[in-house]
Protein backbone atom coordinates (compact mmCIF):
# COMPACT_ATOMS: atom_id res chain seq x y z
CA UNK A 1 0.00 0.00 0.00
CA UNK A 2 3.02 2.42 0.58
CA UNK A 3 4.37 1.97 -2.56
CA UNK A 4 1.09 2.44 -4.19
CA UNK A 5 1.07 5.80 -3.12
CA UNK A 6 3.86 6.29 -3.16
CA UNK A 7 3.70 5.70 -7.22
CA UNK A 8 -0.05 7.80 -7.32
CA UNK A 9 2.09 11.20 -5.51
CA UNK A 10 3.56 11.05 -9.13
CA UNK A 11 0.69 11.24 -11.33
CA UNK A 12 -1.31 14.43 -10.61
CA UNK A 13 -4.43 13.36 -12.20
CA UNK A 14 -4.31 10.38 -9.59
CA UNK A 15 -3.71 12.99 -6.32
CA UNK A 16 -6.55 15.26 -7.87
CA UNK A 17 -8.80 12.53 -8.20
CA UNK A 18 -8.17 10.72 -4.84
CA UNK A 19 -9.07 14.50 -3.42
CA UNK A 20 -12.82 14.75 -5.57
CA UNK A 21 -13.32 11.03 -4.47
CA UNK A 22 -12.31 11.52 -0.63
CA UNK A 23 -14.48 14.98 -0.82
CA UNK A 24 -17.08 13.31 -2.04
CA UNK A 25 -16.67 10.77 0.47
CA UNK A 26 -17.06 13.44 3.23
CA UNK A 27 -19.82 14.98 1.89
CA UNK A 28 -21.85 11.38 1.62
CA UNK A 29 -20.50 10.84 5.46
CA UNK A 30 -21.93 14.46 6.91
CA UNK A 31 -25.46 14.05 4.80
CA UNK A 32 -26.10 10.72 6.33
CA UNK A 33 -25.04 12.09 9.92
CA UNK A 34 -26.77 15.39 9.62
CA UNK A 35 -29.91 14.85 8.10
CA UNK A 36 -30.85 11.27 9.32
CA UNK A 37 -32.54 8.73 6.44
CA UNK A 38 -35.76 8.90 7.90
CA UNK A 39 -35.76 13.03 8.20
CA UNK A 40 -34.04 12.94 4.76
CA UNK A 41 -37.31 11.21 3.34
CA UNK A 42 -39.88 13.13 5.49
CA UNK A 43 -38.19 16.52 4.06
CA UNK A 44 -37.97 15.42 0.24
CA UNK A 45 -41.49 14.08 0.35
CA UNK A 46 -42.50 17.74 1.89
CA UNK A 47 -45.89 16.60 3.99
CA UNK A 48 -46.64 18.24 6.50
CA UNK A 49 -45.89 21.65 5.30
CA UNK A 50 -42.71 21.13 5.97
CA UNK A 51 -41.70 23.78 3.29
CA UNK A 52 -44.16 26.40 4.62
CA UNK A 53 -41.05 28.58 5.47
CA UNK A 54 -39.51 28.74 1.87
CA UNK A 55 -40.02 30.41 -0.73
CA UNK A 56 -40.75 29.15 -4.28
CA UNK A 57 -37.96 28.73 -6.88
CA UNK A 58 -35.07 30.90 -5.05
CA UNK A 59 -31.94 31.18 -6.11
CA UNK A 60 -28.85 30.39 -3.66
CA UNK A 61 -28.54 33.26 -1.13
CA UNK A 62 -24.55 33.39 -2.35
CA UNK A 63 -25.94 34.27 -5.81
CA UNK A 64 -26.18 38.05 -4.25
CA UNK A 65 -22.24 38.28 -4.23
CA UNK A 66 -22.46 38.26 -7.89
CA UNK A 67 -25.60 41.28 -8.46
CA UNK A 68 -25.20 45.16 -8.47
CA UNK A 69 -28.53 45.28 -6.43
CA UNK A 70 -29.14 43.51 -3.46
CA UNK A 71 -31.42 40.47 -3.19
CA UNK A 72 -33.69 40.16 -0.51
CA UNK A 73 -33.13 36.49 1.34
CA UNK A 74 -36.11 35.06 3.18
CA UNK A 75 -37.06 36.81 6.72
CA UNK A 76 -39.03 35.01 9.39
CA UNK A 77 -40.30 36.49 12.58
CA UNK A 78 -42.43 34.65 15.15
CA UNK A 79 -44.60 36.29 18.17
CA UNK A 80 -42.49 33.69 20.36
CA UNK A 81 -39.24 35.48 19.60
CA UNK A 82 -37.45 36.70 22.44
CA UNK A 83 -37.00 40.02 20.15
CA UNK A 84 -41.18 40.48 19.91
CA UNK A 85 -42.83 43.50 21.68
CA UNK A 86 -45.95 41.92 23.48
CA UNK A 87 -48.63 43.67 25.83
CA UNK A 88 -51.48 41.88 27.16
CA UNK A 89 -54.39 43.34 28.39
CA UNK A 90 -57.23 41.76 30.57
CA UNK A 91 -60.97 43.12 30.19
CA UNK A 92 -62.49 40.81 32.64
CA UNK A 93 -64.91 37.96 31.91
CA UNK A 94 -61.90 35.89 30.54
CA UNK A 95 -61.51 38.46 27.67
CA UNK A 96 -57.98 39.57 26.94
CA UNK A 97 -56.35 41.89 24.23
CA UNK A 98 -53.06 40.48 23.67
CA UNK A 99 -51.11 42.71 21.55
CA UNK A 100 -47.48 41.66 19.64
CA UNK A 101 -45.05 43.71 16.95
CA UNK A 102 -42.95 41.75 15.16
CA UNK A 103 -40.41 44.35 13.87
CA UNK A 104 -37.73 43.53 11.03
CA UNK A 105 -34.98 45.37 8.66
CA UNK A 106 -35.15 45.39 5.29
CA UNK A 107 -32.10 46.63 3.07
CA UNK A 108 -32.80 44.94 0.14
CA UNK A 109 -32.93 46.84 -3.70
CA UNK A 110 -35.62 44.68 -4.68
CA UNK A 111 -38.99 43.64 -3.56
CA UNK A 112 -39.68 40.01 -1.82
CA UNK A 113 -41.57 37.38 -3.83
CA UNK A 114 -44.55 36.44 -1.22
CA UNK A 115 -45.69 37.78 2.19
CA UNK A 116 -47.33 35.24 4.16
CA UNK A 117 -48.73 34.57 7.83
CA UNK A 118 -48.98 31.51 9.86
CA UNK A 119 -50.98 31.39 13.09
CA UNK A 120 -51.44 28.30 15.99
CA UNK A 121 -53.79 29.05 18.17
CA UNK A 122 -55.07 27.18 21.35
CA UNK A 123 -58.54 27.42 22.86
CA UNK A 124 -61.89 25.54 23.56
CA UNK A 125 -64.96 27.10 21.79
CA UNK A 126 -64.49 31.09 20.93
CA UNK A 127 -61.97 31.50 18.71
CA UNK A 128 -59.46 34.35 18.80
CA UNK A 129 -59.74 37.47 16.96
CA UNK A 130 -56.69 38.99 15.03
CA UNK A 131 -56.58 42.38 13.64
CA UNK A 132 -53.78 42.71 11.29
CA UNK A 133 -51.57 46.41 10.58
CA UNK A 134 -48.77 46.56 8.59
CA UNK A 135 -46.53 49.40 9.31
CA UNK A 136 -44.04 50.91 7.01
CA UNK A 137 -40.33 52.81 7.97
CA UNK A 138 -42.17 56.14 7.23
CA UNK A 139 -44.83 55.83 9.57
CA UNK A 140 -47.76 54.73 7.31
CA UNK A 141 -50.14 52.38 8.78
CA UNK A 142 -51.78 49.82 6.13
CA UNK A 143 -54.32 47.62 7.71
CA UNK A 144 -54.19 45.06 6.46
CA UNK A 145 -57.19 42.40 7.15
CA UNK A 146 -59.35 40.98 10.38
CA UNK A 147 -60.03 37.76 10.91
CA UNK A 148 -60.81 34.71 13.47
CA UNK A 149 -58.18 32.36 14.15
CA UNK A 150 -58.47 28.50 13.83
CA UNK A 151 -55.98 26.07 15.19
CA UNK A 152 -53.91 26.15 12.20
CA UNK A 153 -54.74 29.50 10.26
CA UNK A 154 -52.74 30.83 7.58
CA UNK A 155 -53.02 34.23 5.98
CA UNK A 156 -51.64 34.46 2.63
CA UNK A 157 -51.02 38.00 2.45
CA UNK A 158 -49.81 38.06 -1.11
CA UNK A 159 -52.83 36.40 -2.32
CA UNK A 160 -55.44 39.03 -0.69
CA UNK A 161 -57.44 40.66 -3.81
CA UNK A 162 -59.10 43.16 -1.97
CA UNK A 163 -55.89 44.18 -0.31
CA UNK A 164 -54.15 44.52 -3.81
CA UNK A 165 -57.30 46.51 -5.00
CA UNK A 166 -56.20 49.08 -1.74
CA UNK A 167 -52.47 49.35 -3.32
CA UNK A 168 -52.91 49.71 -6.48
CA UNK A 169 -50.31 46.78 -7.17
CA UNK A 170 -49.78 43.34 -5.86
CA UNK A 171 -49.39 43.38 -1.67
CA UNK A 172 -45.57 42.30 -1.94
CA UNK A 173 -44.79 44.97 -3.73
CA UNK A 174 -47.53 47.77 -2.57
CA UNK A 175 -46.46 47.02 1.20
CA UNK A 176 -42.44 48.03 0.46
CA UNK A 177 -42.63 50.34 -2.65
CA UNK A 178 -41.43 53.73 -1.90
CA UNK A 179 -43.88 56.48 -2.32
CA UNK A 180 -41.51 58.76 -4.10
CA UNK A 181 -40.23 56.03 -6.21
CA UNK A 182 -42.83 53.13 -6.45
CA UNK A 183 -40.10 50.83 -9.10
CA UNK A 184 -38.36 50.35 -5.75
CA UNK A 185 -38.33 49.03 -2.02
CA UNK A 186 -38.19 51.74 0.81
CA UNK A 187 -35.51 50.64 3.04
CA UNK A 188 -35.53 50.72 6.66
CA UNK A 189 -37.25 48.72 9.59
CA UNK A 190 -40.44 47.54 9.20
CA UNK A 191 -43.32 46.18 11.63
CA UNK A 192 -46.44 44.02 11.48
CA UNK A 193 -48.73 44.89 14.70
CA UNK A 194 -50.52 41.66 15.65
CA UNK A 195 -53.55 43.00 17.46
CA UNK A 196 -54.99 39.46 19.19
CA UNK A 197 -58.16 39.52 21.03
CA UNK A 198 -58.97 36.00 23.15
CA UNK A 199 -62.11 35.56 24.93
CA UNK A 200 -61.66 32.60 27.32
CA UNK A 201 -58.58 31.90 29.80
CA UNK A 202 -55.48 30.05 28.82
CA UNK A 203 -56.53 30.84 25.07
CA UNK A 204 -53.70 31.62 23.05
CA UNK A 205 -52.70 32.70 19.30
CA UNK A 206 -49.47 32.54 18.21
CA UNK A 207 -47.86 34.05 14.67
CA UNK A 208 -45.21 33.47 11.93
CA UNK A 209 -44.55 36.14 9.47
CA UNK A 210 -42.79 34.98 6.65
CA UNK A 211 -41.03 37.50 3.80
CA UNK A 212 -40.07 35.15 1.44
CA UNK A 213 -36.93 36.22 -0.51
CA UNK A 214 -35.67 36.00 -4.05
CA UNK A 215 -32.98 34.05 -2.74
CA UNK A 216 -33.00 31.21 0.33
CA UNK A 217 -30.07 28.72 1.68
CA UNK A 218 -26.88 27.40 0.23
CA UNK A 219 -28.12 25.27 -2.94
CA UNK A 220 -31.90 27.39 -3.89
CA UNK A 221 -35.61 25.87 -3.71
CA UNK A 222 -37.28 23.79 -6.16
CA UNK A 223 -40.78 24.52 -7.64
CA UNK A 224 -42.09 22.78 -4.24
CA UNK A 225 -40.11 24.99 -1.82
CA UNK A 226 -37.95 21.93 -0.97
CA UNK A 227 -34.62 23.09 -0.12
CA UNK A 228 -32.23 21.76 -2.63
CA UNK A 229 -29.51 20.91 -0.59
CA UNK A 230 -31.12 18.32 0.98
CA UNK A 231 -31.25 16.56 -2.35
CA UNK A 232 -27.76 17.52 -3.13
CA UNK A 233 -26.15 16.14 -0.09
CA UNK A 234 -28.02 13.13 0.02
CA UNK A 235 -27.20 12.54 -3.44
CA UNK A 236 -23.82 11.57 -2.97
CA UNK A 237 -24.22 8.71 -0.36
CA UNK A 238 -26.68 6.96 -3.14
CA UNK A 239 -24.83 7.80 -6.18
CA UNK A 240 -21.09 6.32 -4.09
CA UNK A 241 -22.77 3.59 -2.73
CA UNK A 242 -24.69 2.32 -6.52
CA UNK A 243 -21.71 2.90 -8.26
CA UNK A 244 -19.36 1.16 -6.20
CA UNK A 245 -21.68 -1.83 -4.45
CA UNK A 246 -22.45 -2.52 -8.51
CA UNK A 247 -18.99 -1.65 -9.92
CA UNK A 248 -17.40 -4.22 -6.54
CA UNK A 249 -20.01 -6.49 -7.01
CA UNK A 250 -20.07 -7.54 -10.81
CA UNK A 251 -16.25 -7.27 -10.83
CA UNK A 252 -15.96 -9.27 -8.39
CA UNK A 253 -18.46 -12.01 -9.56
CA UNK A 254 -17.08 -11.93 -13.37
CA UNK A 255 -13.48 -12.46 -12.38
CA UNK A 256 -14.53 -15.67 -10.20
CA UNK A 257 -16.59 -16.62 -12.93
CA UNK A 258 -13.86 -16.44 -15.86
CA UNK A 259 -11.74 -18.14 -13.55
CA UNK A 260 -13.59 -21.02 -12.50
CA UNK A 261 -14.82 -21.09 -16.15
CA UNK A 262 -10.94 -21.27 -17.38
CA UNK A 263 -9.75 -23.92 -14.42
CA UNK A 264 -12.67 -26.63 -14.72
CA UNK A 265 -13.35 -26.25 -18.80
CA UNK A 266 -15.85 -28.56 -20.24
CA UNK A 267 -19.74 -27.86 -19.71
CA UNK A 268 -18.83 -25.28 -16.98
CA UNK A 269 -16.77 -23.14 -19.26
CA UNK A 270 -19.63 -23.92 -22.20
CA UNK A 271 -22.52 -22.64 -20.08
CA UNK A 272 -21.00 -19.43 -18.67
CA UNK A 273 -19.68 -18.61 -22.49
CA UNK A 274 -23.18 -19.12 -23.56
CA UNK A 275 -24.86 -17.35 -21.06
CA UNK A 276 -22.33 -14.43 -21.96
CA UNK A 277 -23.48 -14.64 -25.31
CA UNK A 278 -27.07 -13.83 -24.49
CA UNK A 279 -26.46 -11.05 -21.89
CA UNK A 280 -24.53 -9.29 -24.63
CA UNK A 281 -27.18 -8.80 -26.93
CA UNK A 282 -29.65 -7.80 -23.87
CA UNK A 283 -29.86 -3.77 -23.86
CA UNK A 284 -29.37 -3.04 -20.34
CA UNK A 285 -31.47 0.37 -20.17
CA UNK A 286 -34.59 -1.13 -21.56
CA UNK A 287 -34.90 -3.44 -19.31
CA UNK A 288 -34.13 -1.40 -16.42
CA UNK A 289 -36.78 0.88 -17.49
CA UNK A 290 -39.11 -2.17 -18.13
CA UNK A 291 -38.62 -3.35 -14.31
CA UNK A 292 -39.41 0.02 -13.18
CA UNK A 293 -42.61 0.00 -14.74
CA UNK A 294 -43.69 -3.12 -14.36
CA UNK A 295 -42.29 -4.71 -11.33
CA UNK A 296 -40.43 -1.96 -8.71
CA UNK A 297 -38.39 1.37 -8.85
CA UNK A 298 -36.63 0.74 -5.51
CA UNK A 299 -32.81 1.23 -5.91
CA UNK A 300 -32.18 -1.81 -4.28
CA UNK A 301 -34.09 -4.11 -6.82
CA UNK A 302 -32.27 -2.23 -10.10
CA UNK A 303 -28.74 -2.59 -8.46
CA UNK A 304 -29.83 -5.83 -8.09
CA UNK A 305 -30.45 -6.27 -11.75
CA UNK A 306 -27.51 -4.24 -12.63
CA UNK A 307 -25.35 -6.72 -11.23
CA UNK A 308 -26.75 -9.60 -12.54
CA UNK A 309 -26.00 -8.51 -15.57
CA UNK A 310 -22.83 -7.26 -15.39
CA UNK A 311 -21.57 -10.25 -14.12
CA UNK A 312 -22.16 -12.04 -17.72
CA UNK A 313 -20.91 -8.85 -19.35
CA UNK A 314 -18.47 -7.93 -21.54
CA UNK A 315 -15.35 -8.30 -18.65
CA UNK A 316 -15.52 -11.79 -18.64
CA UNK A 317 -14.04 -12.39 -21.90
CA UNK A 318 -11.25 -10.17 -20.86
CA UNK A 319 -10.34 -12.19 -18.02
CA UNK A 320 -11.02 -15.43 -19.03
CA UNK A 321 -7.90 -14.61 -21.66
CA UNK A 322 -6.15 -13.92 -19.01
CA UNK A 323 -6.86 -16.42 -17.15
CA UNK A 324 -5.88 -18.86 -19.78
CA UNK A 325 -2.15 -17.49 -19.54
CA UNK A 326 -1.95 -17.59 -15.61
CA UNK A 327 -3.59 -21.20 -16.31
CA UNK A 328 0.30 -22.41 -18.26
CA UNK A 329 2.34 -21.02 -15.58
CA UNK A 330 4.63 -22.74 -13.90
CA UNK A 331 3.15 -22.33 -10.38
CA UNK A 332 0.21 -23.55 -11.21
CA UNK A 333 1.69 -26.92 -12.47
CA UNK A 334 3.42 -26.81 -8.99
CA UNK A 335 0.60 -26.83 -6.79
CA UNK A 336 -1.26 -29.12 -8.66
CA UNK A 337 1.64 -31.44 -7.98
CA UNK A 338 2.03 -30.69 -4.47
CA UNK A 339 -2.31 -31.77 -4.10
CA UNK A 340 -3.93 -28.36 -3.87
CA UNK A 341 -7.37 -28.23 -4.36
CA UNK A 342 -9.32 -26.31 -6.67
CA UNK A 343 -10.83 -23.53 -4.39
CA UNK A 344 -7.44 -22.74 -3.59
CA UNK A 345 -5.97 -22.73 -6.78
CA UNK A 346 -8.40 -20.42 -7.96
CA UNK A 347 -8.69 -17.73 -5.07
CA UNK A 348 -5.02 -18.22 -4.03
CA UNK A 349 -2.63 -18.34 -7.17
CA UNK A 350 -5.24 -17.24 -9.93
CA UNK A 351 -7.16 -14.77 -9.05
CA UNK A 352 -4.46 -12.87 -6.63
CA UNK A 353 -2.68 -12.84 -10.69
CA UNK A 354 -4.81 -10.40 -12.08
CA UNK A 355 -6.22 -8.56 -9.32
CA UNK A 356 -4.14 -5.49 -10.10
CA UNK A 357 -5.67 -5.48 -13.14
CA UNK A 358 -8.99 -5.23 -11.65
CA UNK A 359 -8.50 -2.39 -9.49
CA UNK A 360 -8.18 0.60 -11.94
CA UNK A 361 -10.99 -1.24 -14.08
CA UNK A 362 -13.64 -1.02 -10.98
CA UNK A 363 -12.44 2.33 -10.42
CA UNK A 364 -13.06 3.41 -14.23
CA UNK A 365 -16.61 1.74 -13.84
CA UNK A 366 -18.26 2.97 -10.59
CA UNK A 367 -19.23 6.57 -13.13
CA UNK A 368 -21.08 4.69 -15.10
CA UNK A 369 -23.15 3.00 -12.67
CA UNK A 370 -23.22 6.76 -10.81
CA UNK A 371 -24.62 8.22 -14.34
CA UNK A 372 -27.01 5.18 -15.04
CA UNK A 373 -28.90 6.17 -11.58
CA UNK A 374 -29.10 9.33 -12.65
CA UNK A 375 -30.65 8.33 -16.01
CA UNK A 376 -32.65 5.88 -14.90
CA UNK A 377 -34.04 9.12 -11.71
CA UNK A 378 -34.55 11.67 -14.92
CA UNK A 379 -36.39 9.31 -16.68
CA UNK A 380 -38.51 9.20 -13.70
CA UNK A 381 -37.83 5.26 -13.27
CA UNK A 382 -35.37 6.36 -9.84
CA UNK A 383 -36.35 5.26 -6.54
CA UNK A 384 -39.66 7.08 -5.18
CA UNK A 385 -38.15 7.50 -1.92
CA UNK A 386 -34.42 8.71 -2.07
CA UNK A 387 -33.72 12.74 -2.70
CA UNK A 388 -30.84 12.02 -5.57
CA UNK A 389 -29.10 13.93 -8.14
CA UNK A 390 -30.82 12.37 -10.99
CA UNK A 391 -34.44 13.19 -8.81
CA UNK A 392 -33.13 16.74 -9.33
CA UNK A 393 -32.18 16.77 -12.54
CA UNK A 394 -36.22 14.74 -13.39
CA UNK A 395 -37.69 17.88 -11.62
CA UNK A 396 -36.27 20.76 -13.03
CA UNK A 397 -37.27 19.16 -17.01
CA UNK A 398 -40.27 18.84 -15.65
CA UNK A 399 -40.90 21.69 -14.58
CA UNK A 400 -39.36 23.66 -17.56
CA UNK A 401 -36.27 25.20 -15.38
CA UNK A 402 -34.10 26.42 -18.17
CA UNK A 403 -36.95 27.59 -19.85
CA UNK A 404 -37.99 29.88 -16.97
CA UNK A 405 -34.06 31.31 -15.88
CA UNK A 406 -33.31 28.35 -13.12
CA UNK A 407 -29.92 27.95 -14.42
CA UNK A 408 -28.68 26.44 -10.21
CA UNK A 409 -31.83 23.83 -10.68
CA UNK A 410 -29.80 22.05 -13.58
CA UNK A 411 -26.09 23.20 -12.76
CA UNK A 412 -25.58 21.93 -9.73
CA UNK A 413 -26.69 18.25 -9.67
CA UNK A 414 -25.11 18.40 -13.07
CA UNK A 415 -21.47 19.58 -11.57
CA UNK A 416 -21.57 16.94 -8.90
CA UNK A 417 -22.25 14.26 -11.36
CA UNK A 418 -19.69 15.41 -13.64
CA UNK A 419 -17.05 16.32 -10.42
CA UNK A 420 -17.72 12.19 -9.20
CA UNK A 421 -17.28 11.25 -12.83
CA UNK A 422 -14.25 12.97 -13.27
CA UNK A 423 -12.57 11.96 -9.65
CA UNK A 424 -13.29 8.37 -10.55
CA UNK A 425 -11.80 8.53 -14.01
CA UNK A 426 -8.72 10.48 -12.97
CA UNK A 427 -7.49 8.14 -10.60
CA UNK A 428 -8.63 5.24 -12.27
CA UNK A 429 -6.53 5.79 -15.52
CA UNK A 430 -3.80 6.68 -13.35
CA UNK A 431 -3.78 3.08 -11.72
CA UNK A 432 -3.91 1.62 -14.93
CA UNK A 433 -0.88 3.30 -15.71
CA UNK A 434 0.07 2.12 -12.45
CA UNK A 435 -0.27 -1.40 -12.87
CA UNK A 436 0.07 -1.70 -16.55
CA UNK A 437 4.09 -0.98 -17.29
CA UNK A 438 3.01 -1.37 -21.20
CA UNK A 439 0.87 2.23 -20.26
CA UNK A 440 3.41 4.61 -18.26
CA UNK A 441 5.45 5.66 -21.20
CA UNK A 442 1.73 7.02 -22.32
Amino acid sequence: MKNLMRQIKNYPSAVAGLAIILLLVALAIYAVTAIPYNEAVRLWRGGDNVWLETPRNARPAWFNWFYKEKKPVTIVRRTTDESAQKTELDLGGGVFIKDTILEFDFNYDDFPTELAIFFTASFQAARPNMNLVWVTPDGREIPLTELQVRANESYRVSQDSRLERRLGAKPEIGLFADPNNPGKPLKGTYQLRAEGMVFEEGSTVDASLVVYGQLHGLAGTDHRRRDLTVALLWGAPVALSFGMIAAVGSSLTTMMLAAAAVWFGGWVDWTIRRINEIVMILPLLPILIMIGLFYSRSIWSILGVVIALGIFGSGILSYRSMFLQVRESGYIEAARAYGAGNGRIIFRYMIPRILPVLIPGFVIQVPSYVFLEATLSVLGLGDPVLPTWGKILSDAQSNGALMNGYFYWVLEPAALLMLAGLGFVMLGFALDRIFNPRLRGL
